[in-house]
């Protein structure tokens, strides 16, 4: 008989791991402290971590290993639109000289597959495997305004609209008002719902039933994202990359 509870120990490690990212490195008394785990458990998972080289240690402090690293390059390597994408996102990111981005949509959130830093890109914390609310982003937007109605309130009912900044959708109405722009239109904008400063214009990478597997943008600062540069230029290179990744993805 299966059970849809989770392994207790196996959840603590995950979080644990996760913590250590998010904090870049901790003892084994702060971990136990933010997770309110004893500190004799945080210690055996920390240690038997350390041991299946998941994690190493400088001092006190426990850091994520590269070991990590080796894993995200093979999940990453298994999707065919990063080997399909990555040499158009390049392109793009050259002729934009802005950042050049690709996403997918996992567990409901979108997830950097690949990042492309044109000649002018201004410094971003965005990176491979980074993972974001998927209506803070351009990119995410054009996923979700091309999957069925029913999947994007089940992703709504499981991560809600988190506000990123006072600029990101926190309304379900408003959301679905907007993907249904973003349908019309054939592409979509995020004007600094991530990132104070910053604007994004992204279209969506469809399958032969016309459901987003993945969606292509270009982000810069908005003082070079502005006019006809914003509202045609870059919606239509974008559009371009986007049907030149379709393509090949079907006759790969």
């Amino acid at each position: 008989m299966t059970s849809d509870v989770p392994v207790n120990a196996v959840k603590i490690s995950l979080e644990l791991v996760d913590l250590l990212r998010e904090l870049d490195g901790a003892g084994v008394s702060e971990v136990a402290k933010r997770l309110d785990k004893p500190t004799s458990t945080i210690h055996d998972h920390l240690r038997t971590l350390e041991q299946q080289e998941y994690l190493v240690k400088e001092d006190d402090t426990y850091y994520v290993s590269t070991r990590f690293l080796q894993l995200g390059a093979h999940a990453r390597s298994r999707q065919k639109v990063f080997k399909i994408a990555r040499p158009e996102i390049n392109e793009l990111a050259q002729v934009t000289g802005e950042h050049a981005n690709l996403m997918i949509e996992e567990h409901g959130v979108g997830v950097f597959l690949y990042r492309s830093r044109g000649p002018d890109a201004v410094r971003l914390d965005t990176h491979a495997g980074m993972r974001v609310p998927l209506q803070t982003t351009a990119l995410g937007k054009s996923i979700m305004a091309n999957r069925p109605r029913e999947e994007v309130e089940r992703i709504l009912d499981r991560h809600g609209l988190e506000a990123v900044t006072d600029r990101s959708i926190t309304d379900r109405e408003e959301l679905f008002d907007v993907l249904e722009q973003v349908r019309e239109r054939g592409y979509s904008y995020d004007d600094e719902e991530r990132v104070k400063g910053m604007r994004c214009v992204a279209a969506p990478i469809l399958n032969e039933d016309d459901y987003a597997i993945a969606a292509v943008s270009v982000s810069g600062p908005k003082s070079r994202m502005r006019e006809e540069r914003f509202t045609e230029e870059l919606p239509n290179q974008i559009l371009k990359s986007a049907n030149v990744i379709e393509v090949n993805l079907t006759y790969s």
